[in-house]
């Protein structure tokens, strides 16, 4: 599909992300806090509720892809979604900030349990079919480049309110109490997500015509297995997320030890978060003049580059707040460009084997989006318990130091190094993927597939 997408859809389909991370990002910054120290749950158990809760992710996210991929509505495949689910996420949002003060600690515990896996739940049911419209808007790589450009802007746009406005609001609505603050902050949150998924339905459409059957969950699953670009872009997929959670999940540490001042960490974030905005549009500038794939290779190089040559800086504010807009500017822009690879996949795939699986394919590369935060996450912790860590010590020990300078900057840079070199294998360039839609107008392929891309062709 070559039409030109107005600014209105492209701004509208931003915002479905923009709810979301305004919705998933309070939680990964504020809930701990909130469940610690505002409702008193214990840490392990709170630690231990959210490791479930991702694990359980593995077996829900691609289900729901496949109950996705076989929705047929009026309204099409996958926006159907974002109209009956944005009001009840909105609502769980608003849930998880709502544990009766009257209960007991155990009541509190299966209250906050019930209520995050339930929101948990609902994340995935608006968000995988949300992910997977990208596909289905438009075909043209170039429109996608600005669609998802658009998203990622937006996106990060919802992340910085979330971040930046949370605790203000809760001071301000709470009226001295923190759990009427938290939760009548939380409750302006959730409006305004609802809102933005339900204006992201309305203005956008699905115009990708979808084709195939599918006979059963176990064959979707095997034809996405057999698809040779799936697996080198969900090993992107992991290499990438690995880069973002290790570096910001650092980045704590190393303004409170290496640095030596905690509040120079909102500093650092909104550098990372400016960059991210600024990288948004880049990628879409980048494109205009390079392949997607120069444009991703070159980023995730100077991504890594730059990342370890921290390691040998000057540690002062003003260069590192300077480094850290330009590398979040290089990362956002390999970001973007992943999730535009994610729909050429899709693509590649249906013509391949006559069958389009946006949800199964979406579903199961963010399923190991959320493998590689788990992992990455873990990556942080083990190295400063290896390194002999000691929590709010007025001075690390010089092996810890060491770990927490690494994982700020040489391990990232060498996972974003990793992303570099996978793109060795990817083979959907711009020229493949143009003739991938060229081919796709024809109504029917033979059953022998004999009109399908071999591996050989691919440039």
């Amino acid at each position: 599909m070559r039409a030109t997408l107005s600014v209105k859809e492209k701004v509208s389909y931003g915002l479905g992300d923009m709810a979301s991370h305004i919705g998933l990002e309070n939680v990964i910054i504020f809930l701990t806090f909130y469940y610690t120290d505002v409702v008193g749950l214990p840490a392990v158990f709170v630690g231990t509720l959210f490791l479930l809760a991702r694990m359980a992710d593995a077996i829900v996210d691609p289900a729901m892809g496949l109950i996705a991929d076989r929705t047929h509505t009026r309204w099409g495949k996958f926006r159907p979604w974002l109209l009956w689910l944005a009001v009840p996420f909105g609502i769980s949002c608003l849930l998880i900030y709502a544990v009766p003060e009257s209960l007991s600690l155990t009541g509190k515990m299966i209250y906050a349990s019930v209520t995050y896996c339930l929101m948990m739940l609902l994340y995935t049911a608006i968000n995988i079919p949300y992910c997977s419209m990208g596909a289905i808007i438009t075909s043209d790589d170039t429109q996608r480049v600005s669609l998802q450009s658009w998203r990622f802007f937006l996106a990060t746009l919802g992340g910085a309110m979330s971040t930046f406005l949370m605790i203000p609001l809760a001071e301000w609505l709470g009226g001295g109490n923190k759990l009427d603050g938290y939760f009548n902050a939380m409750a302006v949150m959730a409006s305004l997500a609802a809102v933005m998924f339900l204006l992201c339905f309305y203005n956008t459409r699905e115009r990708v015509s979808v084709k195939g059957t599918h006979e059963n969950f176990r064959a979707d699953l095997r034809d996405m297995l057999r698809n040779d670009q799936w697996r080198i872009v969900a090993l992107l997929v992991f290499f990438n997320i690995a880069f973002g959670v290790v570096r910001l999940g650092a980045m704590m540490y190393y303004v409170t030890y290496y640095l030596g001042d905690a509040s120079l960490f909102m500093w650092l974030l909104a550098a990372h978060i400016v960059g991210k905005c600024v990288g948004s549009g880049l990628a879409k500038w980048m494109t205009r003049h390079h392949s997607k794939l120069k444009a991703f290779t070159f980023s995730a190089v100077a991504c890594g580059l730059l990342s370890i040559s921290i390691l040998f800086l000057p540690a002062t504010l003003t260069l590192l707040v300077g480094m850290t807009f330009i590398v979040s500017s290089f990362y956002q822009v390999t970001t973007t460009l992943m999730w535009v690879m994610m729909s050429d996949v899709v693509d590649y795939g249906e013509y391949r084997q006559g069958k389009r699986m946006d949800g199964t394919i979406f579903s199961t590369l963010l399923a190991v989006l959320k493998m590689g935060m788990a992992v990455s996450g873990a990556i942080v912790g083990w190295t400063l318990g290896l390194s002999g860590y000691v929590a709010q010590a007025p001075q690390q020990n010089p092996a810890a130091m060491l770990a927490i300078i690494a994982l700020f900057s040489v391990i990232p840079g060498v996972l974003s190094l990793c992303s570099a070199l996978t793109m060795r294998w990817y083979r959907l360039n711009d020229d493949t993927m143009r003739q991938i839609n060229q081919h796709k107008t024809v109504a029917a392929q033979p059953a022998d597939g004999s009109n399908a891309l071999q591996p050989q062709e691919l440039s």
